[in-house]
């Protein structure tokens, strides 16, 4: 409360020093004599349940984001500026430390979250004020239209704003016998019998294929190799510099090495079904 109160010349001589020298000592005078703008914007948030050390910080650093892209030659005062500057870095706190879940971090999502119960106070007094009740659905109707949102965005951040986080560690009830929450989500990974057979069949898999490059003489097995078994697999062209040959025969032997090894799966495969028919 005892920092200095700037007038329009001193605040645009600091600003201008600031942006043209980056003078530093400008910089720190300009925002020590705004600091009270900071604090006193932070305390309107109070409400939101965080603590008053954390919202000053985030005003200040709004603050400091303000000073650092003012422009004096626009003709505004440098406190008007700050402001929306000081706002917007509070309220994406109190957004991100609202729940452990995002609650939104749009345009609309943001405006809801810091006005939709404040607009739905508004219009309950004023149904009241006529004697009437406001379904749930045409509530949500006239705070979408007032705040300028989807009808869709109001229900999500009702939901979102109906109850507080729970661990889930917490237990269900006293009578469940400590059973708790996290306890009741599916398990997604796979079972231990489905790792067991996956494995099982690639090993089977792997078998067949080597067997059926077994097959093949050392040209289709390199082509093949080359083709099919590389992460960056090679063209038939660049095959076909290396080994003397022309694209189109390169191809050809690729075929036909192909037509073998599926030969041989279905082979293996048929022993396969015999054996356990």
């Amino acid at each position: 409360m005892q920092a200095e109160l700037l007038d329009a010349e001193t605040e645009l001589r600091l600003a201008y020093a600031w942006r043209d020298e980056r003078d530093e000592a400008s910089l720190h005078r300009l925002i020590n004599a705004y600091m009270r703008l900071a604090i006193s914007m932070a305390a309107k948030f109070k409400r939101y349940g965080a603590p008053m050390g954390d919202l000053i910080q985030e005003a200040s650093l709004g603050l400091m984001k303000a000073a650092d892209k003012f422009d004096p030659d626009r003709g505004v005062r440098f406190s008007t500026y700050a402001v929306w500057w000081i706002k917007a870095s509070i309220q994406d706190y109190v957004m991100r430390n609202w729940s452990m879940v995002r609650t939104g971090s749009t345009s609309s999502q943001k405006s809801l979250f810091f006005n939709m119960r404040r607009v739905q106070a508004r219009l309950e007094r004023e149904a009241a004020s006529e004697g009437k009740t406001l379904e749930r659905h045409k509530m949500r109707e006239l705070i979408a239209t007032e705040v300028g949102v989807p009808l869709h965005d109001v229900e999500l951040m009702e939901g979102r704003l109906s109850g507080s986080d729970f661990s889930l560690n917490a237990t269900q009830s006293v009578e469940d016998e400590g059973r708790e929450w996290i306890d009741t989500l599916e398990d997604n990974s796979a079972q231990a019998s489905e790792t067991v057979e996956h494995h099982k069949d690639n090993d089977v898999l792997r078998v067949w294929l080597v067997t059926a490059l077994g097959g093949l003489n050392d040209r289709e097995r390199f082509i093949v190799k080359e083709r099919k078994l590389r992460e960056d697999p090679r063209t038939l062209e660049s095959l076909g510099n290396e080994l003397g040959l022309s694209k189109e025969r390169v191809r050809q032997l690729e075929a036909a090495a192909f037509g073998k090894m599926r030969k041989s799966l279905e082979s293996q495969s048929r022993e396969v079904l015999h054996f356990f028919a």
